[in-house]
């Protein structure tokens, strides 16, 4: 593998996490900030939440994209065999670069969002089976109890536990990965799991009246 070849791989998979979308969608059509709204969050749903559907689904499509597309480098530019453990582990690399961006975001100031839909975007790229089952059961906890925090870190638990019970794979750095992702989640969320012990987590879903739980 060459080494530079990569290295300049690695680094635009980061510079594409950065593309700040939710700060740069907020500024340009809304002429605010999103991380001075809500939850202050930069991520979508602060964006769903400040500036509504409309706005916040293109800013999480677009940042699952992010994550998919800079998993998906090392394969567009050839950097191991197609299939082989090798690859996925540049995979990985370059989809943590792309998290570290958004949550870091170079173009913004390093005050990006939780990355969430760009870990989505890096799994869906790595494991597409997995993915949809975990969107699956993100789906059902958000309905169930309303709250995207714990229907994040649900999904997010239960990648592991599925990669390494259900299915199989040749690296053994991307076991270590799925771990990784859940232990970030929960980390990533503590606000928010302080805010849930205390009754005060705002949630997502609204009440048949139109009024919003928060």
């Amino acid at each position: 593998m060459n080494i530079l070849k990569f290295l300049i791989v690695l680094i635009t998979a980061y510079l594409l996490g950065s593309i700040a979308t939710a700060v740069w969608t907020g500024k340009l059509f809304h002429g605010i900030d999103v991380r001075e709204h809500g939850s202050g969050n930069a991520g979508a749903t602060n964006v769903i939440r400040v500036l509504g559907w409309k706005t916040g689904i293109p800013v999480l499509l677009a940042d699952m994209a992010k994550g998919w597309l800079a998993a998906s480098l090392p394969m567009f530019f050839n950097l191991a065999e197609a299939g082989s453990a090798g690859l996925v582990n540049l995979q990985i690399l370059t989809g943590l670069a792309a998290v570290t961006g958004h949550i870091f975001p170079v173009f913004a100031g390093f005050r990006g969002g939780k990355g969430v839909a760009t870990i989505f975007g890096v799994v869906l790229a790595l494991h597409p089976v997995i993915t949809l089952a975990c969107f699956g059961l993100f789906l059902i906890v958000l309905f169930a109890t309303g709250y995207v925090s714990v229907a994040s870190m649900t999904a997010g638990i239960a990648f592991p536990i599925l990669l390494v019970v259900f299915f199989n794979t040749p690296s053994l750095v991307f076991k270590l990965f799925s771990f990784f992702i859940a232990g970030a989640l929960i980390i990533t969320h503590r606000k928010n799991i302080k805010r849930l012990l205390k009754g005060e987590e705002a949630k997502f879903i609204r009440k048949r009246s139109g009024q919003q739980l928060s």
